[in-house]
């Protein structure tokens, strides 16, 4: 059975003590909370230590990197436009900064075992993203592949 592996990162607006930061990992707390309950995240990696990729984002403040696996592309779909982490996202500008150039804020990997999923594979994968653009290596949500590596449209 194919597992679905998410990449996000951004950068904090304000230091780490600030009211808004605070809000943000209060937030974030509780969408992880609701993650685990929901019987599809099947593992979330710490990113305690994790040296932030110098291409992923320019900017000053405090990267936030997650890496998540998934039972299914739709279960992470459905959680990510749902709920408190639906609400989280409209909020976003208050916490992160915003980009003066598009950016890609995740990007997404089916595996097979959650062995394979690691940071390095990971930065690995969002790099391929940024320079060859989506396919069934590293894909987002607008441009999805299946486990398959067929185009497929998840909603």
């Amino acid at each position: 059975m194919a597992l679905v592996s998410i990449y996000t990162v951004g950068r904090l607006n304000h230091p780490h003590d600030h009211p808004a930061s605070r809000e943000f990992f209060e937030v974030g707390y509780e969408v992880f909370r609701q993650a685990s309950k929901s019987g599809h995240l099947i593992e979330a990696f710490s990113s305690n230590g994790v040296p932030f990729p110098g291409d992923a984002i320019k900017g000053e403040g405090l990267p936030i990197l997650t890496l998540t696996v998934w039972k299914s592309l739709q279960s992470l779909y459905s959680f990510t436009y749902s709920g408190q982490h639906r609400q989280a996202l409209r909020d976003r500008s208050k916490w992160m900064e915003s980009y003066q150039e598009k950016h890609l804020s995740y990007v997404v990997w089916w595996t097979d075992k959650v062995k394979d999923v690691s940071w390095e594979e990971a930065f690995k994968r969002y790099s391929y993203y940024i320079q060859n653009g989506p396919t069934p290596f590293a894909f987002d949500f607008n441009h999805a592949f299946d486990e398959k590596g067929e185009k497929c449209l998840v909603k």
